[in-house]
């Protein structure tokens, strides 16, 4: 296709030279064009094949080793080169290759902070100051677990399952909201209740108040998410994709969390 649009803009362009009386000047005049055309045809040429370039350096770029990418992320001359080439998702995705769980947990932590703080703005009255505490809380929550438990359960996932078919995709939707789901929601209450102080009895009796209605309200929100997350995505970025999902989950988690201790008597 490229090579008939050269010739299809060239050959009438040559047949177009204007008659000229003087045979010197018609000669020159001939020569001149000649050699515009074909400057304008190898510019024609350069741009095409450096559009279609453009996708390859892509591929390339997602190609490149681990210990590449660690390298490069290391070295600020190289790192700033390849952020300029390929901006900061490049960039993320290379550090994703390169420093996996560190990287995805860095991303938690922000999702988990951001969520907070989207939480506190609904709940608490507008004269009050936001909980840095609690932030804190959530921050190291997505950092420490959250993050690195989500890496390791994808990859635990995709090995045990790795197909990617209808069927194969609805039992890696069943495991997580029968094991990593559930694990993870006691965790969570544990976890944040216990830094606020409260006792081995106060959680327990959190646990049998928020429990159930989060792991109801999970179903709801969570298997749809899991389907996109599982089916189209590739494993070294569904921890990102499930915790672009989790962010409004995580308003609810936080809310619930926030909420006043149980009686333990409950």
């Amino acid at each position: 296709m490229s090579g008939s649009f050269m010739r299809n803009s060239t050959i009438p362009r040559l047949l177009r030279i204007h008659t000229i009386t003087d045979p010197a000047a018609a000669t020159t005049t001939t020569t001149t064009t000649v050699h515009s055309i074909l400057r304008q045809q190898h510019q024609t040429r350069r741009a095409y094949f450096d559009f279609s370039n453009f996708f390859k350096r892509s591929r390339e770029y997602n190609e490149l080793s681990p210990s590449s990418l660690l390298t490069s992320s290391f070295s600020s001359k190289a790192g700033t080169s390849e952020f300029s080439k390929f901006g900061f998702v490049g960039w993320y995705l290379g550090m994703v290759k390169s420093r996996p769980v560190l990287t995805k947990s860095a991303t938690s932590s922000l999702i988990y902070i951001a969520a907070d703080l989207s939480s506190q703005t609904m709940s608490l009255p507008s004269s009050e100051a936001y909980d840095l505490v609690r932030i804190l809380r959530m921050a190291g929550y997505g950092l420490l677990i959250i993050g690195p438990s989500l890496h390791f359960w994808f990859n635990f996932v995709s090995k045990l399952f790795p197909k990617r078919d209808l069927i194969t995709t609805f039992k890696k939707i069943i495991m997580g909201q029968t094991i990593y789901g559930p694990i993870m929601t006691v965790v969570f209450f544990s976890s944040n209740a216990c830094l606020q102080g409260e006792n081995s009895a106060e959680i327990i009796a959190r646990l049998k108040r928020d429990l159930l209605p989060t792991m109801i309200n999970g179903v709801m929100y969570w298997p749809v998410c899991d389907f996109v997350t599982f089916k189209f995505i590739p494993v070294h970025l569904q921890p990102l994709v499930s915790n672009s999902f989790s962010y409004l989950w995580t308003v609810y988690m936080t809310y619930m969390a926030s909420l006043d201790k149980a009686g333990s008597s409950s």
